[in-house]
């Protein structure tokens, strides 16, 4: 690899049918000869959704206190670590969410509207109708700078078609994506696939290729690219080589443990004690870390900036055996005020959570050149598109956004809005920042100022 003076953002490793993008490196701008403005504008900002079902156990979310002297709650508690790092948002609504007069269908809606802040059209048949999500649109601004204009992941399939909730599509039930009013994304679900589209050849021949050979030969992907590899580190200067050396070892270690996943066997019966496609880890944890890993390389290696990221789908009501919750996830939200269901409500919260602080524990170790982490220069927003899951309301909603958009965002704080405030405020704000200069959005109303 003949070396520039300075390293193309597009530069990738190759070798044999397999292409292995490169985290952002000094060499890739004359970031050193730069003033600290300057360095912002060459780090580019990302935007993600995470989105959990069936509402919160809210007393165990909300904090009693406002501004930054705030005590974190026993769910928020998981994140303690980060605390500087997110701002807890109440007072949010999805009014979209609500019925309007379309009777049942809560947690449909609730999902369907969570990117959008449209109100789904009530059908189970092929006239689905719904807005264009936050993610797409924004995509429609800025996708066009990378490999990827976004990505869509998750933890359960996606669906198009069927009746999931009270006469809905299951499409508004497990995709919150959506490109056009009639086009729901569809998310991916195995970990294994998401590595090989960051990671794969150019074409789809070379890449299956390069697939079949690894396999053959038991080699890694990083085998094949070795050279051009050694090539360049011995160009770089030193602060890139470490950069280099450790976004390699993430690659491998991911690599390893996605081909040592367990994989999921089915009962004697043939059926499994809750859907799941085959090809993913069968422990829940280790599926959502491995994806959750597939997340922090894309926005690592800037194939992609925007994505959205499904735990599971809306109304699921899969059980959590992992922390002891045998009862279904859905059955439980209809609590009752039944203690013990409020308890393990509170179980799986935190289980998702943990998820999440994983996720920030990756982002915050990833230094990039304007000397802040990828968590600092990034926007996420986790949350529910449901309050309490008993009542299916769909304000004062569970949002947190983690990340300070590169000093944009004054995190560490608990802001309270009047309640019935749009969460496409939010989201109107957010698209601002990754420069969709959009007047509206959804059923927003203005701006969330208060967050720089």
């Amino acid at each position: 690899m003949k070396m520039p003076s300075t390293l193309s953002r597009r530069t990738v490793l190759r070798g044999l049918g397999t292409t292995v993008a490169l985290p952002l490196l000094d060499a890739m701008s004359s970031t050193r000869l730069l003033s600290a403005a300057s360095r912002e504008d060459q780090v580019p900002l990302r935007m993600a959704f995470f989105y959990v079902p069936n509402g919160m156990h809210m007393p165990d979310w909300t904090p009693a206190e406002e501004g930054s002297q705030f005590a974190l709650p026993p769910t928020l508690a998981r994140l303690s670590k980060h605390r500087e790092s997110f701002n807890v948002l109440t007072g949010l609504a999805l009014d979209s969410a609500k019925a309007h007069g379309d009777g049942g269908g809560d947690h449909a809606r609730s999902v369907a509207a969570f990117l959008t802040g449209a109100h789904p059209r009530k059908t189970n048949g092929a006239d689905i109708e719904n807005g264009v999500s936050v993610d797409q649109a924004t995509a429609k601004y800025v996708g066009e700078a990378t490999r990827f204009a976004s990505l869509e992941l998750g933890l359960e399939s996606s669906a198009q078609a069927g009746n999931c909730d009270s006469g809905y599509s299951c499409a508004y039930a497990s995709n919150m994506a959506w490109r056009g009013p009639t086009n729901p994304v569809a998310k991916e679900i195995d970990p294994a696939a998401v590595f090989d589209r960051l990671f794969a050849g150019q074409t789809i021949k070379s890449t299956k290729r390069a697939r079949s050979t690894r396999e053959k030969y038991r080699k890694s992907v990083l085998d094949f690219v070795l050279d051009d590899a050694k090539e360049l580190h011995k160009n770089l200067p030193a602060v890139d080589q470490r950069k280099l050396d450790e976004y390699l070892y993430s690659v491998r270690d991911v690599e390893k443990r996605l081909s040592g996943a367990e994989r999921l066997r089915l009962s004697e019966d043939g059926v499994p004690d809750y859907p799941r496609p085959s090809g993913v880890p069968k422990e829940l944890s280790q599926h959502a870390e491995l994806m959750l890993d597939m997340v922090a390389l894309s926005m690592q290696t800037d194939s992609t900036r925007i994505l959205s990221f499904m735990f599971t789908n809306a109304g699921s009501n899969r059980s959590y055996p992992e922390i002891g919750v045998s009862e279904g996830h859905h059955s439980i939200s209809h609590h009752g005020k039944s203690e013990e269901k409020q308890a393990n409500i509170a179980k799986i919260n935190r289980f998702q959570i943990d998820r999440f602080g994983y996720l920030l524990n990756r982002l915050k170790s990833i230094l990039e050149n304007n000397g802040k982490s990828l968590l600092d220069n990034s926007m996420l927003v986790y949350g529910s598109g449901i309050s309490d899951g008993d009542r299916h309301n769909h304000d004062d909603l569970p949002i947190i956004l983690a990340g300070n958009a590169a000093g944009r965002i004054k995190s560490g704080r608990h802001i309270r809005y009047r309640n019935g405030t749009p969460l496409c405020n939010l989201y109107l704000w957010m698209m601002h920042q990754m420069g969709a200069k959009a007047e509206s959005f959804g059923d927003s109303n203005g701006l969330l100022d208060e967050l720089a």
